[in-house]
This record gives structure tokens, C-alpha cells and sequence, in this order.
């Protein structure tokens, strides 16, 4: 019985950790981010208008508000079919170095 609850436990928290890995789109665009103001972006020193509900990941995946972004951020990006930033995905330094 103890056995069997531990290993549906192992299982449960592998399908949790599974979900923490993110897979960034192939077509993503790389490139350094600044937060300028409200909706507004520079990304490789173009100004850039993030989408309505765009959403921005940090390093551990976790969304965060457009003012939180750090200066000088490398990422990864996807434009809508307005030319808007509809995602951002903050790299970790292993994911930068590729």
C-alpha cells in the first residue's frame, strides 16, 4: 500500500516537473528587449508595440508584467499578424548561448 502511494506520487510530481519545460516556437525571433513605457518595447532598438494580452516569460516561465522586463534582456519573440509582439520569452543563459 505504501509502495503504491509513493509511486503514484513519483508519478504525479514527474507530470508536474514535465510541464515546468517550455518549448520555445521555431519561428521565435531572437533579440535584446527594454521596456520603455505602458505597451511599448525597444527590441534591437526599434520600438515595438506589445499586443493586447501579450504575454512575457520570464527565465523560470513565469509571466510577468511588461514593466518587469530587466533592461537589456536577451529573448526570444513572435509578432501577430499586425506586426505587435504577441510573446516574449526571457532566455536563460544556456538557452542564450545556443
Amino acid at each position: 500500500m505504501t509502495r503504491s502511494l509513493a509511486a503514484a506520487l513519483i508519478l504525479c510530481f514527474a507530470s508536474l516537473a514535465q510541464a515546468q519545460l517550455r518549448t520555445l516556437p521555431a519561428d521565435a525571433q531572437r533579440g535584446q528587449i527594454r521596456h520603455l513605457q505602458e505597451m511599448i518595447v525597444q527590441i534591437d532598438g526599434k520600438l515595438a508595440r506589445l499586443a493586447r494580452g501579450a504575454q512575457v516569460r520570464d527565465a523560470y516561465n513565469r509571466i510577468l508584467v511588461p514593466a518587469a522586463i530587466p533592461a537589456g534582456s536577451v529573448v526570444k519573440y513572435t509578432l501577430n499578424a499586425r506586426g505587435e509582439v504577441s510573446a516574449v520569452w526571457i532566455l536563460t543563459t544556456h538557452e542564450a548561448g545556443q
